[in-house]
């Protein structure tokens, strides 16, 4: 059996005092022996942390008595080794990096559209229940989606995720009048810019809930998606569920 734990989340949430959080949890994943990387900015958190399973559950309990960060959707999953060699946690401007100030998910989260839900549309042909075509839209950099995507997703070739609204204004026009559905790997990115698309008037916007982490946990085999899931950390890839 799998002898360590590895946990993944983000939340959009005002935190003024980011810097004094930081500090804050740096020791107290160290003292629980945790690998992996946090970052902490005034709009929110973002993690994927592994350690040993009991030690790994008292922290994640620790982080959630603050009130702006309890009942974290935390995608978990099981390793045979320390999938990561340092503990990082890091001060920064946006937990992912867009560039753009006007885009504020902690104060208006974009809807989002669940696992068995974008399975159903996909099971039926590829559309929504409005009777609408749904597009897939990966939001990840193209190294990620030559791993594994969703068959038929769109795939603009993102270099890094600030590249995302550039590119919208380039293929926009294939956009319009379908149910458009952004996805990343665990829901972060492709939050960010379902928002964006809604500003910029795309009319049918949605986010799939929890990424392809949750896709993965939440359907049976993970129909409709090809290869591997690419993941930052020395696991390299998720192999999709049997």
């Amino acid at each position: 059996m799998p002898d360590f734990a590895v946990a993944a989340a983000y939340r959009f949430v005002d935190l003024p005092d980011a810097a004094e959080l930081r500090e804050q949890w740096f020791q107290s994943a160290q003292a629980a022996a945790l690998k992996g990387t946090l970052l902490v900015a005034t709009e929110g958190l973002n993690f994927t942390l592994a350690g040993e399973p009991a030690a790994l559950e008292a922290w994640l309990a620790a982080l959630q008595a603050d009130a702006r960060l309890a009942g974290l959707d935390i995608k978990r999953h099981r390793h045979d080794s320390l999938p990561f060699r340092h503990l990082r946690v890091k001060l920064k401007n946006e937990i992912i990096r867009m560039n753009q100030p006007v885009v504020r998910p902690q104060a208006a989260r974009a809807p989002a559209v669940d696992a068995a839900t974008l399975q159903r549309w996909l099971d039926q042909g590829g559309r929504d229940d409005a009777g609408r075509d749904v597009v897939l839209l990966d939001t990840r950099n193209g190294f990620e989606v030559d791993a594994g995507a969703f068959e038929g997703a769109l795939d603009w070739r993102l270099a890094k995720f600030s590249d995302f609204p550039a590119a919208l204004e380039q293929h926009r026009e294939a956009l319009q009048g379908k149910t458009v559905v952004s996805y990343c790997t665990g829901g972060i990115r492709c939050e960010k810019a379902a928002l964006w698309m809604q500003q910029a008037g795309i009319e049918h916007v949605l986010q799939l809930d929890g990424g392809i982490l949750r896709y993965f946990e939440a359907t049976t085999g993970a129909p409709h998606w090809q290869g591997r899931c690419f993941v930052f950390d020395e696991r390299e890839g998720l192999e999709r569920p049997t």
